[in-house]
């Protein structure tokens, strides 16, 4: 089932043109793209819902055990400090103003990879055979009748906190990191579309986990496409990838940082998946991911790291993320 990046854009083009609807799922890399027919998904293990659109042909999959058991075993601090020592000494020369860095982390629980998609909450869905579980709150990109829009997403914090939604959106960092990518995710859609606005600009989120409640800020950000759009389809993801929100700015140079920095390969994590519904094309970035390496599930996070971050409150942050969205 998996193509290239060239036939994942013939594919993408040539199904939007005919109006078929398909469902694609893209590595940060990518290295092994999948895109199929929606029909064709099941058979080869790609289950997925995307608010309201999925592929139902599935028999039921088990429920969450009534005592969920989660046990992360992240990074010690020393290893993510080497790598954050890293960037920032990439950032302070000038060569990223913002990087995603992530680690991997060993989950002991006694979720499956059905469990966490059957259970899980979340806008974007996605069961990748017995590789990886997605549950991501993150969009990517929505295309609707010649309209682009975007939904990065960048700021985490406990929303027990006491002021937690006033202590987000007035920390200086956090307002920095938001405003590199709301400017990145500006100049990207300018490629593809006309007439790119912002239309919201730092709106909040609750997200329910099994580790309790989590604020998320976002941002809203349109363009207008030309009117064959349809036939573009794989012409206009291929020019926006990969997702800003989850490598950084300027693009390019921060992902080679990113590949300096990390003491792993992403896969598909931080990838993009998405659905084509004949009419509307909806997608999202690939976090809150969960992947069984040789049996044991690891879940996969990060945050961003700006020239002003803090090593130990950005560690705290990555191990924060460590979660489902199972309330």
């Amino acid at each position: 089932m998996y193509t290239t990046a060239h036939e994942a854009r013939r594919l993408m083009n040539d199904y939007g043109k005919r109006g078929r609807p398909f469902v694609f799922v893209f590595d940060f890399d990518m290295q092994k793209p999948v895109v199929l027919p929606i029909e064709e998904a099941s058979k080869h293990g790609v289950l997925f819902a995307i608010r309201g659109t999925s592929n139902h042909e599935y028999p039921a999959l088990p429920h969450v055990p009534a005592a969920i058991r989660w046990k992360p075993e992240p990074v010690e601090f020393d290893v993510y400090e080497r790598s954050f020592r890293y960037v920032m000494d990439n950032l302070r020369s000038g060569n990223s103003y913002l990087v995603n860095l992530t680690f991997p982390t060993p989950v002991e629980t006694n979720l499956t990879l059905a469990d966490i998609y059957a259970s899980g909450k979340a806008m974007y869905k996605l069961l990748f055979a017995d590789q990886f579980a997605v549950l991501s709150p993150e969009s990517f990109v929505r295309i609707c009748d010649g309209r682009i829009s975007s939904f990065p997403m960048k700021g985490t914090i406990d929303a027990s906190i006491p002021g937690a939604e006033e202590i987000i959106l007035h920390d200086p960092k956090e307002l920095a990191e938001h405003y590199t990518i709301v400017d990145l995710i500006r100049n990207d859609l300018g490629i593809v579309s006309d007439n790119v606005q912002v239309e919201r600009f730092r709106y909040i989120d609750t997200i329910h986990t099994n580790r309790g409640d989590l604020l998320q800020v976002s941002s809203e950000i349109t363009g207008t496409l030309p009117s064959d759009y349809p036939a573009r389809l794989g012409d206009i993801m291929m020019s926006l990838l990969p997702a800003g929100s989850i490598s950084g700015a300027p693009k390019k140079k921060t992902v080679e940082i990113i590949r300096g920095a990390e003491i792993y390969e992403r896969g598909y994590y931080t990838g993009v998946f998405g659905c084509f519904d004949g009419e509307v094309l909806d997608s999202g970035v690939m976090i809150r991911f969960v992947e069984n390496v040789d049996g044991q599930l690891v879940f996969k996070s990060g945050g961003g790291i700006t020239a002003s971050s803090n090593a130990h409150a950005e560690y705290e942050e990555m191990i924060q993320k460590i979660y489902v969205p199972v309330a």
